[in-house]
């Protein structure tokens, strides 16, 4: 009697089949992860940012001040490993917690370029700090897909 060795050659290609539908689902969804944890970083920056937009406010502006406009850029802008961001606006004055203070934090992808997945590229997300100190959506300036922003953030 002779025993078969090895894999007939429609074994390997259906191997090779199963492995070909596989990649075709899972890269797409890598990618989009991908653009999730790179957008993820702008909240993570606006987060930081609220120690800094409060002490400003306490002189009653959003941005720091002074008289050299390259200081006040700095202390402004936050940079991260895929964007930066922004603090501008002018301070709002109005009571209660859920009132606009103002503040706009706007975040900016950086080029494809520089390692930036190409979903979120030069994509800008824009939010406000209301009083209470929550980052909610800013009108209509963010221009990144709602896909890649967290649920909270998009839900009016």
């Amino acid at each position: 009697m002779n025993a078969q060795k090895g894999f007939t050659l429609i074994e390997l290609m259906i191997v090779v089949a199963i492995i070909g539908i596989l990649a075709a689902i899972a890269i797409p969804s890598y990618q989009n992860y991908i653009a999730r944890s790179q957008a993820s970083e702008a909240f993570a920056l606006m987060s930081g940012a609220k120690v800094k937009i409060q002490d400003n406010l306490q002189a009653g502006s959003c941005a720091a001040a002074g008289a050299n406009a390259d200081a006040i850029a700095a202390n402004n802008t936050i940079s991260g490993k895929y964007g930066n961001l922004v603090i501008s606006g002018d301070a709002a004055t109005g009571a209660g917690d859920t009132t606009a203070s103002g503040c706009i934090m706007t975040y900016t992808f950086k080029a494809a370029s520089a390692g930036v997945s190409p979903k979120v590229a030069t994509t800008i997300i824009a939010a406000s700090m209301l009083n209470n100190g929550s980052i909610v959506r800013s009108g209509t300036a963010t221009t990144t897909d709602d896909a890649y922003l967290p649920k909270s953030f998009v839900a009016p």
